[in-house]
């Protein structure tokens, strides 16, 4: 493929299956690194309810407690899901689809791991003070991960595709 106004070359020169095999590469180092995070979290997750304080957390931090559970709970599941999905249509030569899904998955998670992560902090600085500034540094720290996870990857994608 070449770029009409210069005449170089842009792109890969790739099959639809060299991409999809390039493609599942990526995706999974991408998972790998998004799985670990969340299993941590989880894990930590399921011991809290096996703690001596958690009898004397308010019905309110209870209630984000299971939320939280459910919530990595969902997260492990979607970031798992493409290994899962992988091994399911592996040789049925599905590849390109198989990536698209995986990756739609991956986004899910994503997603899941944001509002998992963001419960356990609510609960974590809830417990910790009960001061009320801290919605607004849960709302400060989602709003890091925003821009981190999404907005300044979907702004480089706007900025540097061609068209």
């Amino acid at each position: 493929m070449t770029d009409a106004g210069t005449g170089r070359r842009r792109g890969r020169d790739e099959t639809e299956e060299e991409r999809a095999d390039r493609m599942w590469t990526e995706l999974i180092q991408e998972v790998r690194v998004a799985q670990m995070g969340v299993q941590i979290l989880f894990g930590f997750l399921l011991t809290v309810v096996f703690q001596p304080k958690y009898e004397q957390l308010s019905d309110t931090d209870r209630t984000i407690y299971l939320i939280t559970v459910v919530l990595g709970a969902a997260a492990t599941g979607a970031l798992i899901g493409p290994v899962s999905l992988h091994r399911l249509v592996s040789g049925r030569r599905v590849k390109p689809q198989a990536v698209r899904w995986a990756s739609r998955l991956t986004l899910l998670g994503l997603v899941l791991l944001l509002a998992t992560t963001t419960a356990s902090l609510l609960l974590i600085l809830r417990v910790a003070t009960h001061d009320g500034f801290v919605p607004y540094l849960v709302a400060g720290v989602v709003a890091w991960y925003l821009l981190c996870w999404f907005v300044l990857p979907l702004w480089t994608r706007h900025r540097h595709t061609a068209d």
